[in-house]
């Protein structure tokens, strides 16, 4: 066989018994998802006998279409194959040579085998809510008119407005194929997103659209997030942080994703399932950063003082330091702060290094000392107190029911 591009993942000194499960992973690798949803295969694999993983790149089947794809298969003596397949591949002559096969949504879901797909109506109903409840009037979408993921999302975006009232105000656009990824539109993006009124929330498709949003705003000096705010979905940390603001996004389980789809994968091996149903990935929160601070107020001086706070709430701040960003007293500005937000300086930042303290304990596992200290909490001794007050129980009590609820909603 001529070499080909591949990386094999395995432990020393393999035991090749009839239990393990040899799995290609045929995807695309530049992506955060693919990285996290392998993260949760081999998170289950490693409970009982190590699988043994290939990790083949999406462009071997691009070269060598499905065929190939099967010979590598049986001289690999692969069991199991997750990819991510065109809709018009024959993922049948995987299945039909004796492989578990079960793909990765792209565009479509398939009918002929299982899915790796997502709650893409919730992810969007939580974006539209999100940005309903910081007031915005006036909504947009940006994605892919042929990706179910995009369509669903947009949908469910679109049925939160309808709900209150508001789908009139929303503008889509999805001229673009998900196969054109890089294909450049943006003398018509541009003109688009110029047409918008002010402040529009934007949701875009996933975190790569968000950041193209990002970076066509920069370039045409449309501000963010005062004009366009702007929320992705995947919250790939990479993407989400070389956007200039940071993007906002919506955080999916997805190494939870792999992790059930590895062991959908061993109970077809076993024969313990034989009508095999989707892994569906949940919307896990949203992840607020400085693409979405928008604040209600048309005030310069406020704004600038805003977007100091927000932008440095993990450092120690001040009043003396806000009394310096602006020409104006110490008491001109806590009035006109309290007028725009209804809190005082010293309540708003604690109550914003609450949120974003929170925020993290849904979303990572690190100590609570940790956590808080990402956000410019210093005050550990008074940490579960103060934060009982707002959210009626302790921090770790805090992970464990938003941890059952995430479960119970699963279940449900």
């Amino acid at each position: 066989m001529e070499k080909e591009l591949y990386i094999c993942e395995k432990q020393n000194n393999i035991n090749y018994a009839k239990t393990m499960i040899r799995l290609i992973l045929l995807t695309d690798y530049t992506e955060s998802f693919s990285y996290n949803l392998l993260k949760g295969i081999l998170a289950y694999s490693r409970q009982t006998e190590p699988w043994v993983i290939c990790r083949m790149p999406h462009t071997y089947k691009q070269t060598h279409g499905m065929e190939g794809v099967l010979r590598w298969a049986k001289a690999w003596k692969a069991d199991a194959v997750i990819g991510r397949f065109d809709n018009d591949d024959n993922v049948l002559l995987l299945k039909e040579n004796g492989l578990i096969v079960m793909a990765q949504d792209y565009k479509n879901r398939f009918t002929e085998i299982p899915n790796i797909t997502g709650n893409y109506l919730k992810a969007g109903r939580m974006g539209a809510d999100f940005f309903i409840r910081k007031g915005f009037k006036h909504f947009a979408y940006y994605g892919y008119h042929d990706a179910v993921w995009s369509q669903e999302r947009c949908e469910g975006f679109r049925q939160i407005l309808a709900e209150h009232g508001m789908e009139q105000n929303l503008s889509i656009y999805d001229k673009q194929s998900v196969d054109e990824v890089w294909f450049d539109e943006t003398p018509s993006l541009l003109a688009w997103l110029r047409s918008l009124p002010h402040p529009t929330a934007l949701m875009a498709c996933d975190d790569n659209q968000g950041n193209r949003i990002t970076e066509i705003c920069k370039i045409h000096n449309l501000r963010v997030p005062e004009q366009i705010s702007i929320l992705g979905v995947d919250n790939d940390k990479i993407i989400c942080n070389i956007s200039d603001p940071p993007l906002s996004s919506i955080s999916q389980n997805i190494e939870k994703g792999g992790y059930e789809a590895a062991a959908l994968i061993e109970r077809i091996y076993k024969g313990e399932e034989s009508d095999p149903q989707d892994v569906v990935i949940e919307p896990v929160t949203i992840v607020n950063r400085l693409s979405t601070d928008y604040y209600p107020t048309n005030d310069p001086y406020i704004l600038t003082v805003l977007s100091y706070v927000h932008q440095n709430i993990s450092r120690p701040i001040h009043v003396e330091d806000l009394v310096k960003l602006v020409p104006m007293s110490r008491r001109l500005l806590e009035i006109r702060f309290r007028e725009a937000t209804r809190q005082s300086i010293h309540q708003y930042i604690a109550t914003l290094k609450m949120e974003r303290f929170a925020q993290l304990l849904k979303t990572t596992t690190e100590p609570v000392g940790d956590v808080a200290a990402q956000v410019g909490i210093e005050n550990l001794k008074n940490l579960s107190r103060q934060f009982k007050t707002t959210k009626g129980c302790t921090p770790q009590e805090y992970r464990k029911l938003y941890a059952q609820k995430q479960k119970d909603e699963e279940e449900g």
